[in-house]
């Protein structure tokens, strides 16, 4: 039965902050805009293809490698350093600022959970003003872990002061929620970016279309 978490944690990459601005620094080096999915794609198979064969990569270097790669090796170093640059430049999502300050005004704990790099994750949360909001935030680099491997969910839930059962991991990619459920937590989904839940996954606990209403509806579950 799905219970209310004690603490929430959020995916960053796509979830809290959009990537869409990076469009614009691909065309500045003369490749075309819709590389970037296909080149955020590679970037995380490539990440997962890593930690399943034992090993880790640190995300500006494996960005940097399915950059070359989906640019067909056209695009110089400096112009691969620039786009990469850019993530520490991205805007975060309007309902992102209200849902974290929603939960923490409920005393709900707040982390992120991100395979982003850690001081760009931290200057992007400050920057955006979700710093005061947020308890904890635990990078893949910093625990040496790809999502969705489960220990990094469950190390993000002790970092939080929970046992996996009582943290809900949120996030816009149906395979992230998967990993949480798959981890003893429980998994809110926003379906701005895939559209549908795909039906090879553990169903997530609440869904919706922003993350506003996705806070409400966690909140609404019952308590433990």
């Amino acid at each position: 039965m799905s219970t209310r978490p004690r603490a929430v944690a959020f995916d960053v990459l796509e979830t809290l902050l959009t990537i869409e601005p990076l469009r614009a620094r691909l065309s500045e080096i003369g490749q075309p805009p819709e590389l970037l999915q296909a080149w955020f794609m590679r970037f995380q198979r490539d990440s997962m293809a890593l930690a399943l064969s034992g090993d880790f990569g640190a995300f500006r270097d494996v960005a940097r490698q399915a950059l070359r790669t989906d640019t067909g090796h056209t695009a110089g170093e400096q112009e691969i350093e620039y786009v990469l640059d850019g993530f520490a430049e991205m805007p975060a999502h309007p309902d992102a600022e209200p849902a974290l300050r929603r939960l923490s005004e409920e005393g709900v704990g707040v982390g992120c959970l991100t395979v982003g790099n850690p001081e760009a994750t931290a200057n992007f949360l400050e920057r955006a003003g979700l710093a005061r909001h947020v308890d904890q935030v635990v990078t893949a680099e910093q625990a040496g872990l790809w999502k969705p491997a489960p220990a990094i969910y469950r190390a993000t839930a002790y970092r939080l002061g929970v046992a996996p059962r009582d943290m809900a991991l949120v996030a816009v990619h149906a395979w992230d929620c998967h990993g949480a459920k798959r981890a003893g937590c429980s998994a809110g989904w926003c379906s701005r970016l895939e559209g549908e839940y795909g039906d090879v996954f553990t169903p997530a606990d609440a869904t919706a279309d922003d993350l506003v209403t996705l806070t409400e509806r966690l909140l609404g579950l019952p308590a433990r």
